[in-house]
This record gives C-alpha cells, sequence and structure tokens, in this order.
C-alpha cells in the first residue's frame, strides 16, 4: 500500500502562493509543460486531463499537485472508492492498469483516478501503448503517470502535451523557493521571516521542499504566538541542522577573519563527525565569494577615482549581502585585506577543481580546504583595503 492509498494528509498549496507568476524560464524550457508552483496556485484553470505527467525531482509538489488532481476528480469522502495506485516496477500485465482505468465503482461518481507511481519502467515498456491510449483514453478515468523523467523529445510527450496535462516538478530555483516559503510560513502558520532567515533556512538545507516545509512548521512554533510571530535569522542558525551545521558556519566565520587555528580544529570535528568535504567547501565559497565580489566593486570605485569604504563595497557590489551580515563581511575585508580578498575567486576555483580532480582521493579533499583555511589565516597586519 503506497502513501496515496493510506490517504495522507497532504495541505494544499493553493491559496498559498497566489503571488508567484509561473516561472518563464521553466516555461521556456519546456512550453508544453506547466510548472506545478503556477498549478497549485490556480488549479482551477487546469482541469485534470484524461492522461496526466507528473515529472522531475521534486516529491513534495508532486504530492502537492496530487492532492490538486485528487480533489478534482474524486471530490467529496466517496471518492475514494473511485482511487487506485501502482508501483511501476510492480505491474506485470498494463492490462491491469488500463481495466482500472475503465471500471466504475460500486460506490461514489465521477471519473476513476488511477495513479502510477515511479513509472519510469512502466513507461519504458508500455510506451506505444500509453501512446495509443492517450489518443483514445476511456471517458471513465484519469490516468496520472509520475515520473522521475519526461524527455520532451518522444511521442508520448507530445501526444499528453496536445491532449493531456504535463506538470513539471523539478525543484524551482532557489528564488522561486524563498518565495514560495514566505507565502506558506505566512498563509499556513501565520508567521513572516525576517530579512535574510529565509535565505539562511535554504543555504543550510537545500531547497528540499519537503523538509523545507518541516522546519518553517517548527521555526513557526518557536517563533512565538501568531499574527507577530518573526522566524529570525538567529532563530534559524540555533535551531536548524544542530550543532554540525552551527560548527559549519563558525569554521566559515573563523576562516574569513583569518583565524585558521581555530577553523583547522573545527574542520577537524566536522570531518571527524562525517561531513564531506565537498560540501563545506561549498558553504565556505558562499561566505568567501561576496568578499571576492566586493574587492572588485572597490577597485572599480577607485579606478573612477570615486573613494568608498569596504562596506560600501561590499554593499554595491553583485554579491547578495543581506543587511544583518554587512557588519561581518566589513569585518573579514578588513581582516584579510585587498590582497588576499583579491585572489579569492582563483584560490575558491583551485580548490573546486583539486577537491573534484587531482586531490579527490582519500584525505585530498581535506587536504584542500586546510590549505584553503591557511592562505586565509596568513598574517593580515595592516590589511584593511
Amino acid at each position: 500500500m503506497t502513501e496515496h492509498d493510506r490517504g495522507t494528509h497532504v495541505a494544499p498549496l493553493a491559496d498559498h502562493v497566489d503571488h508567484l507568476p509561473p516561472p518563464i524560464s521553466r516555461m521556456a524550457k519546456a512550453a508544453a509543460s506547466l510548472p506545478a508552483l503556477g498549478y497549485v496556485a490556480h488549479p482551477e484553470k487546469h482541469l485534470a486531463k484524461p492522461v496526466c505527467a507528473l515529472f522531475g525531482d521534486e516529491p513534495f509538489l508532486k504530492r502537492q499537485v496530487l492532492a490538486e488532481l485528487r480533489k478534482q476528480v474524486l471530490g467529496g469522502e466517496d471518492g475514494e472508492f473511485s482511487y487506485r495506485s501502482f508501483i511501476g516496477e510492480e505491474i506485470e500485465d498494463p492490462r491491469s492498469v488500463f481495466d482500472e482505468l475503465g471500471t466504475v465503482a460500486l460506490f461514489g461518481g465521477g471519473r476513476r483516478l488511477v495513479v502510477v507511481n515511479d513509472a519510469d519502467p512502466f513507461v519504458t515498456n508500455n510506451r506505444a501503448t500509453l501512446e495509443s491510449y492517450v489518443a483514445n483514453p476511456k471517458p471513465t478515468g484519469v490516468l496520472v503517470l509520475e515520473v522521475r523523467t519526461w524527455p520532451a523529445t518522444t511521442k508520448l510527450y507530445k501526444a499528453v502535451a496536445e491532449k493531456g496535462l504535463s506538470i513539471d516538478c523539478g525543484t524551482p530555483s532557489s528564488g522561486e523557493v524563498m518565495k514560495w516559503m514566505r507565502a506558506w510560513a505566512e498563509k499556513e502558520h501565520r508567521a513572516r521571516f525576517e530579512t535574510g532567515a529565509a535565505e539562511r533556512l535554504v543555504e543550510i538545507i537545500g531547497p528540499q521542499m519537503g523538509r523545507l516545509d518541516q522546519e518553517i512548521a517548527k521555526l513557526a512554533l518557536l517563533a512565538g504566538p501568531p499574527p507577530s510571530a518573526m522566524i529570525t535569522l538567529e532563530l534559524v542558525t540555533a535551531n536548524v541542522g544542530g550543532w554540525q551545521v552551527r560548527e559549519i558556519w563558525d569554521m566559515i566565520g573563523a576562516a574569513a577573519s583569518g583565524n585558521a587555528t581555530a577553523a583547522l580544529v573545527m574542520l577537524d570535528r566536522l570531518v571527524a563527525a562525517g561531513q564531506e568535504p565537498v560540501g563545506l567547501l561549498a558553504m565556505l565559497a558562499s561566505k568567501l565569494r561576496p568578499l571576492a565580489a566586493a574587492t572588485r566593486a572597490f577597485e572599480d570605485a577607485e579606478a573612477a577615482g570615486r573613494r568608498i569604504t569596504p562596506r560600501q563595497a561590499v554593499a554595491e557590489s553583485a554579491a547578495k549581502v543581506w543587511p544583518q551580515m554587512l557588519d561581518e563581511a566589513d569585518r573579514n575585508m578588513k581582516q584579510l585585506g585587498r590582497e588576499r580578498t583579491g585572489q579569492l575567486y582563483r584560490w575558491l576555483l583551485e580548490a573546486d577543481l583539486a577537491i573534484k580532480g587531482s586531490k579527490s582521493k582519500g584525505n585530498g579533499p581535506r587536504m584542500v580546504l586546510e590549505e584553503l583555511i591557511l592562505r586565509l589565516g596568513k598574517s593580515t597586519a595592516a590589511a584593511t583595503p
């Protein structure tokens, strides 16, 4: 029995993302598909078709889309008698799926809803049959294919695009996810994100919407009673990810401020606890790239005959540094000095290439991080730009 058979409740996304426009980049990529965030914002504009394909790598979005499809097709409680789900690789005879689509339930009205979860092998093995079915579907049922890949070059893709409904449930961009997070927190939990807090949460968790949903619910409770509940940057840092995440941020701060000894001690603890050097490098780079961008802004201002402070350079650069982080970035700029911040892009590129190439084996990745930390931690006397 699948999660859907058990009737797991999934809070609908509709009304939580009304302000989000359909992501233009995703629509341009596959004009015949509909972005999931756009669909769940206004499902009434996109009624279920005889064949629907949910494709992509974001399971949370797939659950939300399927919840809307179930509501449209099945209606009230009796409609659950008209629901059936399969696992793609467990289907021995495809006729069992099509027979379900043509069966009328003893209870409940309306159409049948048949969902094939993890349907990639089912699609691969029955592509021609599915193409024929899309051309002449049973009027009594709605078939939902939940797949990870859905190539736009296939006949089946084009057939569903013409007569069915294709919904792109791929992971949205970080910017799209953060817009959703703010709307979701306000409408679902009556809480708001402080500037920079949503960005920090995505940096820690990544754009994994299911985990973000759980963390938002937890943080909203910790933020206090609504409607004044505020999810702050400090609340996110202190309560998301446990001691290892906090140690990572402390290590980044120590390295960026030139304290190599403390950073190396923290690195040792993190590696011993199972943190991957590749992930640690990514987080370290997220802290150092704004300093590199600010250095370029500083040098461009000088070349134009304009004097600015390191803090102004950080604020004026193309890097995203939120107001709460300006003081810290200003301190790091002064501590490291222009000579070092001017080389950060090169150092980070060298570290990335080494950790994924020549030094990817054994203790190589850790040595790459140690070398980068030592470069940052050299004596910085009179280093202010």
